[in-house]
């Protein structure tokens, strides 16, 4: 992968990095919005695409049960299926299916799963799941790996860091079979619970196999934030400075902050898009739950310096109207201003990495963003 670094913030981790993929440059700090089934919810491509977004995120365990690789495969792949011309990054699906804990079997040689939607089963193989990411023709494929909560004691958290390195191994080889043939780049991912020696081995382990991409896994899984940031950055200290670090599944402004500090470049999760559907909606002085009676008469916009479509034609009081009627506009208008706030963050992030400010942005922007919480 065509990998540099442009500038890294003298008093912290935090850097900018840019990357080619099949489907164009990227340049990071990167929030990658989650499109599950091929489409962010309640937004356009056309949106995003206009907005700056060239990398989204879609999931294999999804699509490969609908619509399935095969009418994918006919299409041309998934950029032509869903019309998006730019990035995609697929997740293995991993987490999905081992939150059907009831419903699947790990082995070392795969998972046997029930199907969430039919109670069909099913079974994939590491190379499964490479080939249904090959047939997808995604920019960023990922491996399967074993996902464990935050109270998996060592001997299980052992076994499964054990069957993800061997998976990562399996899944690396099969890929370079055929990674020529669009260009797609597979990441490694770093697992090994809340256990120190764990997550050293698997950084380690995951580094010696060259991948052209390092995730961490297996954190923001409902641990505290503290131990959040402890873990994040321990791991980060051991992995590769010359490539991509992507955490995966975090979204929070706190979060994303804390990340890129820690030389994260890439990130992702529903939550931004999840919670405007319910009426949640990021500001500077924190979030604002829009149906709440104190919004009736509000008629300023959701955030007064925000330049999306919500905050430069509607007010907090009309926004409130339409979720309170059950309009769809109003889901719409509050994802698009979530997407909108968090890409604005990575911006103002950038900026303050080049000028070597980034900790006093940090500090500022936490002591405002509580005010509201």
């Amino acid at each position: 992968m065509n990998f540099e670094i442009k500038k890294i913030d003298n008093n912290s981790k935090a850097r900018i990095t840019e990357f080619i993929l099949p489907h164009g440059k990227v340049s990071t700090p990167i929030f990658m919005p989650v499109g599950t089934n091929g489409s962010v919810k309640a937004v356009k491509h056309k949106t995003l695409s206009e907005s700056g977004v060239n990398l989204i995120l879609s999931n294999t365990y999804h699509l490969y049960l609908r619509p399935g690789s095969e009418i994918i495969e006919k299409a041309g792949g998934l950029h032509n299926f869903i019309s998006w011309h730019e990035n995609i990054l697929t997740d293995s699906g991993g987490f999905q299916i081992f939150s059907l804990a009831s419903f699947r079997k790990v082995t070392k040689d795969g998972i046997k799963f029930r199907s969430h939607i039919d109670g069909s089963y099913h079974t994939l193989t590491p190379e499964d799941v490479v080939q249904l990411q090959r047939v997808f023709k995604s920019d960023i494929l990922m491996p399967l790996d074993v996902c464990t909560a935050t109270n998996t004691e060592y001997k299980k958290a052992v076994e499964a860091m054990k069957i993800t390195h061997n998976w990562a191994a399996r899944s690396l080889e099969y890929w370079k079979r055929y990674r020529d043939e669009w260009g797609g780049q597979l990441f490694g991912i770093i697992q090994g619970n809340f256990y120190k020696d764990l997550r050293k081995e698997s950084a380690e382990f995951i580094s010696r196999l060259d991948f052209p991409g390092i995730a961490i896994g297996g954190l923001s899984v409902g641990e505290s934030f503290d131990i959040f940031k402890e873990f994040l950055e321990f791991t980060s200290d051991l992995i590769d400075k010359n490539k991509p670090h992507y955490l995966m599944g975090i979204g929070t402004p706190e979060y994303i902050i804390e990340a890129v500090k820690n030389g994260i470049d890439m990130f992702d999760c529903v939550y931004p898009t999840r919670i405007a559907r319910n009426g949640t909606m990021f500001t500077r002085n924190g979030k604002i739950a829009i149906k709440k009676e104190i919004y009736a008469d509000d008629f300023k916009p959701i955030e007064e310096k925000c330049s999306c479509f919500a905050c430069t034609n509607y007010t907090r009081a009309f926004i409130r109207h339409l979720f309170k009627t059950n309009e769809i506009l109003g889901p719409m208008l509050a994802t698009e201003h979530n997407l909108r706030f968090i890409k604005d963050l990575i911006s103002e992030i950038k900026t303050n990495i080049e000028s070597d400010t980034f900790m006093d942005f940090q500090k500022n922007f936490l002591d405002n963003y509580g005010s509201n919480q």
